[in-house]
């Protein structure tokens, strides 16, 4: 299990918050995330043999957002 933290840029409410949770937890391969509106970031624990971080960035800028 590894664990990334990406940078989110274009969040505004906790309505993004939970939308970019629920996309990052429904990928095969994730066990965790936590998105912070504050912070501006997604923590995302994952099994990289199931799923790649660039994955991660790509689900990431298809929800609206911008993934550094």
């Amino acid at each position: 299990m590894e664990n990334v933290v990406i940078k989110v840029g274009g969040m505004s409410c906790q309505g993004c918050v939970k939308n970019l949770t629920g996309a990052l937890s429904g990928l095969a391969g994730v066990a965790s995330v936590e998105v912070s509106l504050e912070a501006g970031e997604a923590r995302v624990g994952y099994d990289p043999a199931k799923v790649s971080a660039n994955a991660l960035r790509t689900v990431i800028e298809d929800c609206g957002f911008d993934a550094a």
